[in-house]
């Protein structure tokens, strides 16, 4: 059992919590709690890497069956009080490989949606973004490179497991990315104040990227001009905008209503 905070595999796990240049040079990130460690086991049992448990944890039958053939590593409460984000730990933590997608395979899907989102900031946006992506059958989520780091402890626990069934990538070149995009037969529907239709008029037919901006700023000029289509949310009262992952959630889900009529 590690019982000291001085461990350097604990001290790792803190690392790895903490800092983005820590998870993007090992690979590696952290899922806290039952739910995330039951996901991960179902939907990517490869990618865990080391597993860390507490006595308490395992006096739970249906807990400790969680564990049949994986590796685990006992630690004590205060130990996994310190490598754990949330303020009352569950008992289970994990390092987790980062995963790989083919984007050049996804990209050949003919009637895909994507989302693509610029130098979105706020955890928990990203977070209920990919979470409705999933629930709504989008192919994949595009980020510009200054975009909050999706496997920020706080965007990963409010995924809810998505993170592992929802495609990502960091686009270091984001405008090429769109321009790819437009190369391959997509059409671009940036979400801007100046829309000349609502969010609920295009079809949405073929190949299709929603673009959604930065939660103050909205979206840049450049990344704006590149959108076949720019479109609006009608809105009541002194409202200017809605929350990022509102707007995108209206988006993907007009979009799939739109397509599954037509199926």
């Amino acid at each position: 059992m590690l019982t000291s905070t001085a461990n350097p595999r604990v001290k790792n796990i803190v690392a790895l919590q903490k800092k983005g240049k820590e998870r993007k040079q090992q690979g590696l990130f952290v899922i806290e709690g039952r739910k995330l460690f039951e996901e991960v086991l179902r939907d990517a049992p490869e990618a865990v890497k080391e597993v860390y448990v507490t006595e308490a944890f395992l006096e739970v039958p249906a807990q400790r069956e969680l564990l049949t053939g994986v590796v685990y590593e006992t630690v004590s409460e205060a130990v996994m009080k310190a490598m754990a984000e949330t303020m009352e730990p569950q008992g289970v933590l994990a390092a987790v490989r980062i995963p790989r997608y083919d984007k050049e395979r996804l990209l050949k899907s003919e009637s895909a949606v994507w989302v693509a989102l610029e130098d979105l900031r706020d955890p928990g946006n990203l977070g209920t973004i990919l979470r409705t992506s999933e629930a709504a059958g989008v192919a994949g989520v595009i980020l510009s490179a200054n975009s909050v780091d999706i496997y920020n402890p706080k965007v990963v626990r409010s995924t809810m497991g998505a993170i592992f069934r929802v495609p990502h990538f960091y686009a270091t070149d984001f405008l090429g990315e769109l321009q790819q995009f437009q190369k391959t037969g997509a059409s671009i529907y940036a979400a801007h104040l100046m829309g000349k239709l609502f969010y609920d008029e295009p079809e949405y037919a073929g190949r299709t990227v929603i673009l959604i901006g930065n939660e103050a700023n909205g979206l840049s000029p450049e990344a704006s001009a590149m959108a076949d289509c720019l479109v609006k949310i009608p809105m009541e009262g002194k409202a200017e905008s809605l929350n990022a992952a509102v707007a995108t959630s209206l988006f993907v889900y007009e979009a799939y209503k739109k397509r599954r009529k037509k199926e």
